[in-house]
């Protein structure tokens, strides 16, 4: 599921030339109809939804001061609130009897947070206040939804991964190498360290963890050095708005 019909559909080819089964939908988790629309095609697809990842995040680099509070609820919006609209949405599909189950057990939620708010982080103060709210919704699913309805609710906070936009978006060459001095591991992570998290957390493998965020980073998180004076960040900016030009809806162009 995603907004860019382009994106979608290089992402559904990817996985059917290995043989998967794979469709897209276009949708924003932001909207109640866009969620319940392609949750219920999910399922006439397919005949059972068993696995909700919950991936959609907005991000930019910018001050405290200097970002907008639309800015921030934006990201708001689409990290916090859209994780709890699309669980809600998927809800009767995932729970313990709900239509094309076939076993007495739910299904299980893989909600994708960050290590931001653990300890503070420069430049970040809406995604790290987003990304704890999805790690207070992924708890607290756990425990309700894991006592009523045999789901299972777990996250994983990913650290600074190798070709993803995220990577490119806020820590584009300039300092990538900087980046990898900071990590006790001195190497940036790759999508299957991420993938192989999630196939855990969604397996047989993993059916006795609940309610746990899995921290994926090479220890990063321990540490959080200042990288760049206030000043750079505006600067720093505009090279990657160069870059993208996919920043959420609401974000402070102008100021950043």
């Amino acid at each position: 599921m995603g907004r860019r019909k382009q994106v979608l559909d290089s992402a559904v080819a990817a996985l059917r030339s290995l043989g998967i089964s794979a469709f897209g939908f276009e949708g924003d988790v932001r909207k109640q109809e866009d969620a319940s629309s392609v949750v219920d095609s999910t399922f006439n697809k397919l005949g059972s939804l068993d696995i909700l990842v919950n991936a959609a995040a907005g991000n930019f680099l910018v001050s405290a001061e200097d970002l907008s509070p639309n800015g921030f609820r934006t990201v708001m919006d689409i990290d916090s609130v859209g994780t709890f609209t699309m669980c809600h949405q998927a809800l009767k599909y995932l729970k313990k009897g709900g239509p094309g189950r076939n076993s007495l057990t739910g299904g299980t939620i893989i909600n994708i947070s960050a290590t931001l708010h653990y300890t503070a982080a420069w430049y970040q103060i809406h995604v790290s206040a987003a990304k704890a709210a999805v790690d207070a919704i992924t708890r607290n699913l756990a425990l309700e939804w894991g006592a009523d309805h045999d789901i299972r609710v777990n996250g994983i906070a990913p650290g600074p991964i190798q070709g993803t936009p995220g990577l490119s978006k806020l820590a584009p060459e300039e300092i990538n190498s900087k980046i990898r001095e900071d990590m006790p591991l001195y190497r940036i992570g790759e999508k299957w360290d991420i993938a192989m998290a999630a196939l855990y957390l969604a397996s047989d493998a993993g059916k006795y963890v609940n309610g746990t965020t899995i921290i994926a980073d090479g220890g990063m998180w321990l540490s959080s050095p200042r990288r760049l004076p206030k000043d750079a960040v505006k600067q720093l900016s505009r090279v990657v708005e160069k870059r993208s030009r996919n920043l959420p809806v609401g974000a402070p162009k102008s100021k950043l």
